[in-house]
């Protein structure tokens, strides 16, 4: 049985039928593959501006820029008056020479190669009697403009976010990183979206064995459509049954750029306007770009603070039930009477009010993400303030409760990584049943479950807890939490097995 309770047997096959495209490379087939299609457009074009000898081209409308066509291939084509004398051989050797204005341009032998490139926006030009197709690249560039990145502002740094186009993306690292080591590796995945995926890496200083194995998992990727995150994430990290995210992903070029120069596997996909960070350990997620763009003892005070955020959003709602449930002495007296008074009037064990205030705080949240901005703020605000008051006024919740709730809530907002602060949040759910449970040693068994959970973790070799825990073979003697100043970190972090760990003199 799989783990969602379906028999794995009685999967049907996955067959793809290779090749995909039957019979040959020809305009009429061309026109059959893609029958029924508005867009596909086929015309013939006179060689030399006579009718003697014509050509066919065939194009999908939309996808290529009818102005590259006109300008690079239908005027050269016509005014070029040596076409229209030579044999038909002699034109493919010409247009093979440079005759056409384009830069790019393939010969194609196969149907399947011709219809996928009508796909990504070349155009076919068929000379049927010299028994030769050419292939030119004349794709429109329409895509959505660079912006500021909205998930990650950026407070002291560049202003720029990568697209969904995946060419535009990997300009963007080019302006960065201009070594000529960087290496870009492309990879289809996604039987129907037929989709490019980049591997990124800097030859000579980013493990080999890494590189090998992310190239391996990307071309194992069987699927239909590679158009989600998680199309991606889930098919290639090394446990997807834990909450906690094993890769690193982000919107903004300079924190990739400076992820692949520090040593680690980059992977960009068509159509999503993100990065992915390979290998991804623990500590990454609590650092942002702005933590080299101030000093060392700021940056270092800002951390801490994260580290600090964390344990107060994964562990003060459990410490509160536990403490008021079943270790009421460890409250000092006065808080304590205030806490048994509040409560005088409240119908709900200690519990329930956390756990009734923990849906809620999670519920207000997710409206607030689906709506539009202007009216996700509002619910927001009547959310936080309306109903909260309401419920204490109406002594269905104390005010102990919504205070603890409400900090546990606000701490988990400062976490750099959204997935990261997603998988708190489910924890502190874990937590706090436990602490209803058991109280402190319920608190303590599920800290030490955390703890083991997370030491078990792996991302691609190196150890998820690293530079706290170290993989085999590998020194763990970087610094863990406080950021040195820069002029003092002479070496790459060791947990990726770089080959040259220097990185500055």
């Amino acid at each position: 049985m799989g783990i969602f309770g379906q028999a794995r047997r009685e999967d049907p096959p996955h067959p793809r039928q290779e090749p995909r495209i039957q019979g040959p490379l020809t305009a009429e087939n061309m026109e059959r593959t893609f029958g029924g299609c508005v867009d596909f457009a086929k015309r013939p074009v006179a060689l030399g501006g006579g009718l003697a000898r014509t050509a066919t081209l065939c194009y999908l409308s939309g996808m290529v820029k009818m102005e590259r066509v006109s300008d690079y291939i239908l005027r050269p084509l016509a005014q070029d008056e040596a076409l229209a004398r030579c044999s038909w051989a002699e034109a493919a050797d010409r247009i093979r020479k440079g005759a056409l204005y384009n830069l790019l341009v393939e010969e194609r032998t196969t149907a399947d190669q011709g219809a996928f490139d009508l796909v990504n926006g070349w155009c076919l030009l068929f000379l049927p009697e010299a028994g030769t197709t050419f292939s030119f690249l004349v794709q429109t560039e329409e895509k959505r403009a660079i912006s500021s990145p909205e998930n990650e502002p950026p407070l002291k740094g560049p202003r720029d976010s990568f697209v969904e186009s995946i060419r535009t993306n990997t300009s963007i690292l080019r302006r960065r990183v201009r070594t000529p080591s960087l290496r870009i590796r492309e990879q289809l995945a996604g039987r129907q979206t037929v989709t490019p995926v980049d591997i990124v890496w800097i030859d000579g200083l980013t493990d080999p064995e890494t590189v090998a194995e992310v190239e391996r998992r990307v071309a194992d990727i069987d699927i239909d459509a590679m158009i989600a995150t998680g199309s991606l994430e889930e098919y290639i990290a090394d446990d997807i049954h834990t909450a906690f995210p094993t890769i690193l992903c982000t919107e903004r070029p300079d924190r990739f750029s400076a992820g692949v120069i520090g040593g680690r596997v980059g992977v960009l996909v068509d159509g999503l306007p993100l990065g992915w960070l390979i290998p991804g350990t623990f500590g990454q997620f609590f650092h942002t770009p702005q933590d080299k763009s101030q000093s060392w003892v700021m940056a270092s005070a800002l951390i801490l603070l994260r580290y600090l955020c964390m344990l107060t959003t994964l562990f003060l709602p459990a410490l509160y039930i536990a403490a008021v449930t079943f270790h009421l002495e460890m409250i000092p007296t006065r808080l304590a009477q205030s806490i048994i008074a509040a409560k005088q009037d409240v119908p709900f064990t200690t519990i329930f009010e956390v756990l009734l205030m923990l849906v809620a705080f999670e519920i207000i949240q997710e409206a607030g993400l689906r709506l539009p901005g202007a009216i996700g703020q509002t619910v927001s605000i009547l959310g936080g303030l309306v109903v909260g008051s309401a419920a204490v006024e109406a002594r269905i919740v104390s005010p102990a409760v919504l205070i603890a709730v409400a900090a546990a809530g606000i701490a988990g907002y400062t976490m750099p990584s959204q997935e990261l602060a997603g998988a708190l949040r489910i924890w502190r759910f874990v937590l706090a049943v436990l602490a209803s449970l058991g109280g402190m040693f319920g608190v303590a068994v599920g800290a030490l479950v955390l703890i083991c959970h997370l030491a078990s973790l792996e991302s691609f070799g190196a150890a998820y807890l690293a530079p706290f825990a170290s993989s085999p073979g590998v020194d763990g003697g970087d610094r863990a939490v406080l950021r040195q100043p820069l002029p003092e970190v002479k070496l790459r972090e060791a947990v990726l097995k770089t080959r040259n760990r220097r990185k500055q003199r």
